[in-house]
């Protein structure tokens, strides 16, 4: 989706107002999605949809439910309040803009130098992890369910080179969750805001870099004509896992295979919005390079270590944090982060490795 065209689409979306209660007749439910997103954003806006609608075709249409993105009905940091309250019914956003909350949460979105997609999944349904999030959120009247990943994201756009961590200092720029924590102990100025709000800033010369998600979405909300300098690899958030909260109380209300449902609907969706994140992210990125003149940088590997200095900091607060729970989801996180890294030294790293190697394969 062009740029123009998306920015068009989500500008139609303004009506504000007080939510329904969920509608019931004849056998029939209708419940209130609100999203972070604007309308079909390509990636999380995209991926929200197609979890409304599978909610709806699983539950036999006994269970519909009607999306409102950002803005339509509620801001889009709005949502985890409306569901929280029961002025909806449940939303599609990220952890990583829940750390008001609690720092635990954003352990479950994204970690610096943390899970992959994959093994973000692995730590909640092998590892514990899930009954440490559905503690977490049922302090807010939330069910909480994972139902997409966009994988690994970039370290973003920047307007001058990074040659060094020193580079760092000062900087402004845009990203959010633990990330933010890692990218301030470096002297960085971080701001919190959405994708619109971003490159408006950038245009404007308000911040001087940021990271969103990759090529596919950023792609769309145009930060390749003000920033030309895209980095890698995006320490700060190795994958980012999207969720659908519901409100406790309405989920607790359902037949048991209504909320099957709601959870099978969030599962199903998470292999196939985080492969097509990967597809599209990869085809976005060479039309990035071929057709608008951006440059691929790698960070140096001084700033890299930096960052995962940074990173350890932040980590080792959050263990002694004065949240017992929040303790807890760390140690979980770190026990299985360790497993996995252990094994992974064999299976996909030396996979990816060994594909990287100098050899003809059919050209």
């Amino acid at each position: 989706m062009k740029r123009r065209d998306f920015l068009k689409a989500a500008g139609a979306a303004g009506a504000t107002g007080s939510l329904a209660a969920p509608a019931i007749a004849q056998d029939k439910t209708t419940w209130t999605m609100v999203t972070a997103w604007p309308k079909n954003l390509p990636g999380p806006g995209v991926a929200a949809q197609m979890l409304a609608d599978r909610i709806t075709a699983l539950s036999g249409g006994r269970l519909e439910v009607r999306l409102y993105a950002a803005g339509e009905l509620v801001p889009g940091n709005g949502v985890f309040d409306a569901v929280s309250e029961g002025t909806a019914q449940l939303y599609h956003a990220v952890p990583a803009y829940w750390g008001s909350k609690s720092k635990g949460i954003l352990l479950f979105g994204s970690q610096p130098f943390g899970l992959r997609a994959d093994e973000q999944l692995g730590w909640l349904i092998h590892g514990g992890g899930q009954a440490l999030y559905d503690e977490m959120y049922a302090r807010f009247g939330l069910k909480p369910f994972l139902c997409g990943n966009s994988g690994p994201q970039w370290q973003g756009w920047f307007r001058n080179e990074i040659s060094s961590a020193d580079d760092l200092k000062g900087l402004r720029f845009r990203t959010t969750g633990l990330a933010s924590e890692m990218c301030s102990k470096l002297g960085m100025a971080v701001q919190a805001m959405g994708g619109r709000d971003m490159f408006q800033a950038l245009q404007s010369g308000t911040i001087d870099a940021g990271e969103f998600i990759g090529p596919w979405t950023d792609s769309a909300l145009g930060f390749y004509q003000v920033a030309k300098n895209y980095y890698w690899p995006g320490v700060g958030e190795p994958s980012s896992a999207e969720e659908c909260a519901v409100n406790l109380e309405a989920y607790e209300a359902l037949p048991d295979d209504l909320k099957q449902a709601v959870s099978y609907a969030c599962e199903s969706l998470y292999n196939p919005v985080w492969t097509e994140y990967s597809t599209k992210h990869a085809q976005a990125l060479a039309q990035l390079v071929a057709e608008q003149g951006v440059q691929v940088k790698k960070l140096p590997d001084e700033v890299i270590v930096a960052m995962g200095n940074a990173a350890g900091e932040v980590i080792g607060e959050l263990r002694e944090n004065d949240d017992e729970l929040v303790r807890r989801i760390v140690e979980s996180f770190l026990a299985y982060r360790s497993a996995i890294a252990d094994y992974m030294v064999y299976a996909d790293n030396g996979q990816m490795n060994a594909r990287a190697m100098d050899y003809d394969y059919g050209g």
